[in-house]
């Protein structure tokens, strides 16, 4: 994965969170589904910066981003706790 298609990637789970909002605040998801999905969808973006941010400092040392590696949902999940 490059920068670009990571940027892709976060833009597209951004789109889905909005669409997930509007479509509880309009009726159209339960409050359970919203909460479930919104969670998979942080999850991701945490996922998808916590990538980017590896492969912007592997570049700024001179070293290959292409050798970042995604990071366990677990991982990134405890980044804030």
């Amino acid at each position: 994965m490059n920068d670009d298609s990571i940027l892709d990637r976060i833009t597209a789970l951004v789109d889905r969170e909005h669409k997930l909002r509007s479509q509880r605040a309009d009726g159209s998801l339960d409050a359970r589904t919203e909460h479930h999905e919104l969670q998979a969808v942080e999850v991701e973006l945490d996922q998808c910066w916590d990538l980017l941010r590896q492969r912007r400092a592997r570049r700024d040392f001179d070293a290959d981003p292409d050798e970042a590696v995604p990071r366990s949902a677990s991982v990134v999940n405890n980044y804030w706790q």
